[in-house]
């Protein structure tokens, strides 16, 4: 297993959290101490993957709107796994056409002050994915 299927098999887990929800419009919900809906951490998590492993590494269109991933409400669950799943081929078809040796090398942004190689803002977005996972599987419970 590499890391394209470990990306997969979690945005895969993605879509099922989504279609585990009872009710669609409980996908736009908050309760308590929980700011931000699953269906944004959705188009959150679709608009971070398409930036910086789509445009940056495999050089899309992808103009990402970072604001909109957080303000936008009330897409349908079927779009939302659309893009799911468009973001999984981007990520399928960038990943295998990175070398070793270029997984060693600066990734191409700044992350805030940081930087970091390749290999490791790979392995960062990975769990930023899991991260917000997890509370999309947290708040589809409560709900």
């Amino acid at each position: 297993m590499n890391i394209a299927d470990l990306y997969e098999k979690d945005l895969d887990k993605l879509i099922e959290e989504l279609n585990l929800f009872k009710k669609e419009k409980d996908i736009w919900k908050t309760k308590g101490d929980v700011k931000n809906s699953a269906g944004n951490l959705v188009l959150h998590l679709i608009g971070n993957l398409n930036h910086f492993i789509g445009r940056t590494l495999g050089h899309t269109d992808f103009i990402r709107k970072r604001e909109e991933e957080f303000s936008s409400k009330d897409i349908p669950r079927e779009k939302l796994i659309e893009q799911i799943s468009d973001v999984k081929e981007v990520i399928k078809n960038t990943l295998p056409t990175i070398s070793e040796e270029d997984l060693k090398k600066e990734f191409p942004l700044k992350i805030g002050e940081n930087v970091f190689t390749t290999e490791t803002l790979l392995t960062f977005l990975l769990a930023h994915l899991n991260y917000h996972l997890g509370q999309v599987n947290y708040l589809r419970r409560i709900l």
